[in-house]
């Protein structure tokens, strides 16, 4: 085992990383300060409902073309926990599925065909998707046209779930760009404990971790590290959708939301270590 890093980072993508507008790392610090952190030995994890496509275009390609370090310990977790990979100089390493949690080929079939012949004008299937099922809003469509079909097509797609019986071990997630259904054991706490038992695997541990997030759900993470026994504090780059009461520090970054508040809490921690 190693001398533990002074920190460790459990990052979701959407909103604190990659611009929940654009789809993408649109503020080049981030790039830049997430090198500098791996580096210098911190354990990166992201954790994140997106494909392994979606990381490997927009996150992982930019890690590489910027020079990832080769001793760097960065790890990816896609699905929210559904399937996981290292992230090397390489690229994404070897992917592992967990196929226990995947949806009925006869769930997808039906929801993804709904979406096709429905809903197209304001949605649209994410080919990349291993275990769960996710139609994303068109980056062409406004948010309220978006959420005006979010609610028609989430009705339907219950009346899916009902007729082919594919609750209770299966949810409908609406989020602000996309509607999920997955296995009620996908989470961003599943996401956490997968990547810290994969540091611990290889010899990799932190004093103390962050967790970032935008949503809700992305305190599981810190609840994770916290049901551990090991120090975490959470940051919500979105405090405006209500801040939780937790038994750790919460915090925001100062009025900054979404990436901005990620590209700020980034550059205060290689501050913090004094490369800034």
């Amino acid at each position: 085992m190693t001398t533990p890093a002074p920190f460790g980072l459990l990052l979701d993508v959407d909103g604190p990383i990659a611009s929940p507008i654009e789809r993408r790392i649109a503020i080049g610090s981030i790039v830049d300060d997430l090198l500098t952190l791996a580096a210098a030995g911190i354990p990166i994890a992201f954790i994140t409902g997106r494909s392994d496509a979606f990381m490997r275009e927009q996150v992982v390609a930019r890690l590489v073309a910027g020079g990832l370090d080769a001793r760097a310990h960065v790890f990816g977790v896609f699905e929210k926990g559904g399937c996981w990979a290292p992230v090397t100089p390489q690229g994404l390493g070897e992917l592992e599925i967990d196929t226990v949690v995947a949806v009925p080929d006869a769930l997808r079939t039906a929801v993804e065909s709904l979406a096709r012949e429905h809903y197209a004008d304001t949605m649209f299937v994410d080919e990349g998707k291993h275990v769960m099922i996710s139609l994303e809003q068109r980056t062409d469509v406004a948010a309220a046209a978006f959420a005006e079909a979010q609610a028609r097509c989430t009705t339907e797609i219950a009346r899916v779930m009902e007729r082919l019986e594919a609750g209770p071990g299966f949810r409908i997630d609406p989020t602000i760009i996309s509607i999920d259904v997955e296995s009620v054991q996908l989470d961003k706490d599943l996401g956490a404990a997968r990547a810290l038992d994969w540091f611990a695997a290889h010899g990799v541990s932190a004093e103390r971790w962050w967790s970032v997030g935008d949503s809700r759900s992305d305190y599981l993470m810190a609840d994770a590290v916290h049901a551990r026994g090991i120090p975490v504090a959470h940051v919500d780059v979105r405090p405006g959708d209500g801040m939780l009461d937790r038994p750790y520090d919460v915090v925001v970054e100062s009025d900054f939301i979404h990436d901005a508040a990620g590209a700020a809490f980034l550059r205060r921690r290689v501050a913090e270590l004094g490369l800034g």
